[in-house]
């Protein structure tokens, strides 16, 4: 390969990702040398992507019909919540029990999903700003609802009231590990979940075939220049309220793949700032505002929780005291900043 061909691959690349990974690898270098457990590192890593993967996935579609990231991620983080709590509540059990909460968050994500698409499409323009209130107003609206209704499961209700949802909710006997256990491969210390992986990779070819479909096509036409593809005959409401539905269908299903591999469920304000780090990982991969590819979610995803995952561990080890969450927070919270700064970098 000449230099001029290495130039223009690392200029593809970016010049912030080439550094943030370069910053993974050495990370990942002293791993051994400060007495952090590599393999298991690494296996976080591999586990964190799967778990986070299809939420990053969710911004996507609304990034291409122009409607910007999906600050409102956490109506589709409720739909799933509601899916999730509902199959516990009517008793379903096994792998069987995530297959259903996906089943019953559906519904919840088509109507949510349209409702907020029907806002978006009334104040073109601001739609990031718009997102977010709604995103931090639906989680406080579920704070008081998760207290009043009707639930009665005693693996889920406060045992002294019996009334109102705990704020985290086993799935052990549920749903806990239902894809991660398919196929699971184990090398020594390192741990893969390939069917957390495979159902990522499904979904993500689903995308990718979808934006190479004819209404996939309008999509990018409406995300690119509204008033030509209005002037072609295109549907620019409706298209954009297709991809809003889409983005809250795939947070549902994120969020119960989020859970399968956690093993919790987590309600009241665990939703409220979900949003920020998938926004996060697919600006880092390379998306602007108005591009991303399902390249852009892989290598955002992997970069974000590598760094997220390995910091805090390196840190502790070399100056050996429990700082993790504070690390983690430090870490996390600096690659929101420096992602939300690369918004408008130019497309690749």
């Amino acid at each position: 390969m000449t230099k001029e061909k290495i130039m223009a691959a690392l200029k593809e690349f970016g010049i912030p990702r080439l550094i943030i990974t370069g910053f993974l690898l050495l990370l990942l270098i002293m791993a051994p040398f400060v007495g952090a457990d590599l393999p298991t590192q690494i296996s976080n890593i591999i586990n964190r992507f799967s778990w986070n993967g299809i939420l990053v996935l969710a911004m996507v579609p609304m990034v291409h019909s122009g409607c910007g990231l999906n600050f409102g991620l956490p109506l589709g983080i409720i739909s799933g919540l509601l899916g999730a709590t509902l199959s516990v509540e009517l008793g379903f059990t096994g792998r069987f029990s995530f297959f259903m909460a996906i089943l019953i968050a559906t519904p919840f994500a088509l109507l949510l999903g349209t409702l907020y698409g029907w806002l978006l499409n009334k104040i073109k323009g601001g739609e990031m700003m718009i997102a977010t209130y709604v995103g931090f107003s639906s989680v406080s609206l579920m704070c008081m609802l998760w207290l009043i209704l009707p639930y009665h499961s005693p693996n889920m209700v406060w045992g002294l009231s019996g009334k109102g949802l705990r704020t985290t909710i086993s799935l052990e006997g549920y749903y806990i590990n239902a894809l991660a256990d398919i196929l699971r491969i184990r090398i020594g210390a390192i741990s893969i979940p390939t069917g957390t992986i495979l159902f990522f990779a499904l979904l993500a070819f689903g995308i990718w075939a979808f934006l190479h479909t004819k209404t996939g096509t309008a999509m990018t036409a409406v995300g690119s220049n509204p008033a030509f593809a209005r002037a072609a005959g295109i549907n620019v409401d409706g298209i954009r309220m297709l991809s809003v539905i889409m983005s809250t269908w795939l947070a549902a299903v994120g969020i119960l793949v989020y859970e399968q591999g956690f093993g919790f469920i987590q309600l009241y304000m665990a939703p409220f700032y979900m949003a920020l780090p998938a926004v996060s990982a697919i600006l880092i991969g390379g998306a602007t505002v108005n591009k991303a590819t399902i390249m852009n979610v892989i290598v955002g995803t992997i970069l974000f929780q590598g760094i997220v995952t390995m910091t805090p561990t390196v840190m502790n080890n070399m100056i050996h005291m429990d700082m993790s969450e504070v690390i983690r927070i430090i870490a996390s919270m600096g690659m929101i900043l420096f992602a939300l700064t690369r918004k408008t970098e130019a497309s690749k």
